[in-house]
Parts: structure tokens; sequence; C-alpha cells
């Protein structure tokens, strides 16, 4: 068998947990010590969690006539705090399939977590503990002005050694690396800082402790190169996944710009708007720039997700919006929108994607031996449709669509409801065709559909 060169990096199973402890300050320390890497891992430790999971693992015994036998086995990784009601962002790999998920803090503390929202694709997933207190969370750079050379810290929970700290430098950016057949990463962060099983989901810091990645494969077999997801890049994901999350149906309407046309201006660059949403009706127009959401600076559509996280409708947000040269204070009101019960699922599928789909068989699917908990099969495809000429094809598997999954047609009903379909289109498709994960761009045919907003 041919021995895989690339490796996601955790959880690795141990048979052993325990907390060993995270970074003390030597009071009697002197200041030639406090070195900027010391500074920067001090900074960014507190927002640092080690995860500990547990699965259960069946495999044929053949003493007893190919009876499977179960055994329960301990799994790590690492995850970052990015909202201090306890929202933690990962690799979903590190929580795949797993029964049970335990967080550990800096200060030793360990809460069992609830997995909210993964993407398989980019393999990211957020997870959340329950918390009385607010949690620190991890000071956000940017890895859009990474310097091939710069020096990078990794910290995580390699070979169950909680909080091990690496340093290095980056290596080189804008990798793309096929782990198998089904999985490949793309545009990641290539460094040298020693990375190991158990660091996956851990943060990759810039030499001032912010995080500019998150680390997620090494390359098995070779020594100093490691990989990590670009920061800007993940982050966009995250708020996505926490838009799934937000309380359902409550829409802001407010859709970024194409990452091209933003360029160096500090705050959301608004893209195109629907003229129903509650974007527009606050006065919101293409092209303005939002600085801050009720007096607090916002640079990342990230920040927006997690301020409408567990509002309601009726709700307001005070905006300030620079427009071209005029400086304008505009009040966001919170919508929910629904779609008509008269909308039938499987003619809207039809009619804007133009295919037709089952959930497949779980035996089935899982005799495919590929890494998705599920997909929908393809039973028919449109001739002349938004599938068919993307080369979709009866017998494939459709497995995500953006950055969600798609496990059962409720999946693939919320994306093409999603107020902000028009702006995220053509959407990303993955399908599985002979065991391989093909991927291409899906664009959407506009159907009219009732909807209304209250």
């Amino acid at each position: 068998m041919q021995q895989r060169v690339i490796q996601v990096i955790g959880p690795i199973l141990l048979g052993l947990t325990g907390w060993l402890g995270c970074f003390t300050t030597t009071l009697e320390a002197s200041e030639l010590r406090f070195t900027p890497i010391v500074r920067a891992v001090q900074k960014a430790a507190p927002a640092v969690v080690n995860i500990h999971s547990e699965k259960t693992l069946t495999s044929p015994d053949t003493r007893f006539g190919h009876i499977e036998t179960s055994r329960r086995v301990n799994g790590m990784g690492t995850g970052v705090i990015i909202d201090p009601r306890g929202y933690i962002v990962t690799n979903h790999h590190v929580i795949d399939g797993v029964e049970k998920v335990r967080v550990t803090l800096a200060d030793g503390s360990s809460h069992f977590a609830s997995p909210i929202a993964f993407d398989e694709a980019t393999d990211l997933a957020i997870i959340q503990i329950e918390v009385k207190e607010s949690l620190p969370v991890i000071t956000i750079g940017t890895s859009d002005d990474l310097m091939p050379g710069e020096p990078v810290i990794a910290v995580g929970n390699a070979y169950g050694y909680e909080h091990t700290v690496t340093r290095g430098i980056v290596s080189a950016l804008h990798r793309t690396v096929q782990l198998n057949e089904t999985q490949s990463y793309y545009n990641l962060i290539q460094t040298d800082a020693s990375i190991n099983p158990g660091n996956s989901g851990g943060p990759l810091l810039n030499i001032d402790g912010e995080m500019v990645g998150i680390n997620v494969a090494v390359r098995a077999g070779a020594q100093g190169i490691g990989f990590a997801i670009p920061i800007d890049q993940a982050l966009d994901v995250a708020a996505e996944l926490l838009a799934t999350h937000r309380e359902e149906g409550v829409w802001h309407g407010v859709v970024l710009a194409p990452k091209a046309e933003r360029g160096p201006l500090k705050g959301l660059v608004v893209g195109r708007l629907d003229p129903e949403s509650p974007a527009s009706q606050a006065g919101l127009e293409e092209g303005d720039v939002i600085v801050s959401l009720d007096g607090d600076p916002v640079v990342r559509i990230l920040e927006l997700e997690q301020k409408t996280l567990e509002m309601a409708a009726g709700q307001k947000i005070e905006l300030e919006v620079k427009r071209g040269d005029q400086e304008k204070q505009l009040t966001l009101e919170l919508k929910s929108l629904q779609v008509s019960d008269s909308v039938d699922p499987v003619k809207q599928v039809w009619q804007m994607l133009g295919l037709r789909l089952d959930p497949v068989d779980m035996k089935s699917f899982l005799e495919r031996r590929t890494r998705y908990q599920g997909g929908l099969a393809i039973q028919d495809v449109r001739p002349n449709g938004p599938a068919a000429l993307q080369g979709i094809r009866k017998g494939d598997v459709l497995v995500g669509l953006h950055i969600w999954a798609t496990v059962n047609l409720d999946n693939v009903e919320h994306i093409l409801n999603r107020p902000e379909l028009e702006q995220i289109a053509p959407l990303k498709f993955y399908v599985v065709r002979e065991g391989k994960t093909l991927y291409g761009f899906l664009p959407i045919e506009e159907v009219e559909l009732t909807m209304h907003s209250h």
C-alpha cells in the first residue's frame, strides 16, 4: 500500500489524558529573557485550548468468525477561542465522528463542548462551551501581508503535550496540498515551525502574537514542512458557519464586495444589495464602508456575525458608514426571512440547479470509502441545465455546496434560500465519483419563488 505523503495532524489517538499546565511567568526573570517570542506566546496562550475527544472504533475480529469488535479511543487536537461566549474554531477532522468533545482551557478548567457548525471542504469547524464569564479571545492578525522568511510560532497540543510552543519561519505561501484522493487543501501557508499530530486547529502566530493561520497538516516523513490555513480565509469561513448557527431566519442583509474590490479600506465594504434586505432599508448602498457597529470598530465580516449571533428580529444596530468623503450614521434593524411553505424543494432544486437528488443509503455511501459523512445521490440531471453544463452526471453524489455539507435535501434548500445567494453564486460544488472528489462552480438559474419578510 502506498504511504500517504501528506497527513492531517490531529487528532492523535492516545491512551492517556491529563492537563500538563500552561505558561507561567517567572517573577525574577530579567527583561532580556522577555524576548518577542516569549511576549507573543504569553499574549496568545490564554485563548488557546486543548481538545480531547472520545470515539468508538469498530474492526472485524477473525477469531470469532468475523464478528465486529469495538474499542474506545481518545483523540487530541487544539482550538482557538474567537468569541468570549465560548465559541472556538478548530479543524473539522479534530471533531469528526467523535462522541464527546472536552475542552481544557489555559487555566486548567475542563468543559464539554457542543459542535455548532462545520465545513468539510475547508476542514474548519466551530464548537462551543458553556461558560458563565467572558473568555479571553485570540488577537487576530492578517495573512494577506505575510512574507516568506518572517518568523512564526505554532502553539498546540502536540502528541498530547498541551500548549507546546515551536518556532520557525514562513517557508512559502499559496501552497496546494493533496492529502489523498478525496481531500485537498488550497492556498496554504508553509512553515518550518515544528507541527505534530495534535497541533491541528491550533494557531500559527506572527511575532506580535497575532493569529495568522490555523495549523492543519504536515508532510509525513519530512522535517520542517508543515501547513496552516491563512487566517483571512479561515475567518471568512468561520463567519459563514456562525451565520448558519444564528437564530433561524434572522437576516441583516449585509453582503461584502468581492475581495479584489475592497482595496486597502478599513471596514466592511458593502457589495450588491437586495433592495428588500434590511441593509438596503437601513440606507446602505453598494461601495459603502461600515467602520463601526454600535460604536465598536469593525474590520471583518466575522465581527458582524458575532454581533448578531444572539440577536432577534426587530433588534437594531447603529452603523457608522463612510460613503466617499461623507460619514453617515445609519440604523440597521434585523428582520426574519421566511420562504413560503408553497415552495416545493424538489422542484426548486430541479429549476435552480437542474438536479434531482435523493439521500444516499449510508451503508452504500460508506462502501465508497470517502471522508464525507453523507451525501445526496444525483438521480437525474436536466439537459442543458446548470449542473449538466458543469459536467455533473447521474450517479454522482453531491457532498457539498459552497462551504456547506449536503447530507440531506434540507441542507440544499437552506443554501438556495439564503438571502445572499446571488452574491455567493456561482456555488462551488463537490461531488464524489468512483471514489474521487471532483469540484467545480455551479451557476444558479433564477426562478420566481414566493418569499416574504417580517
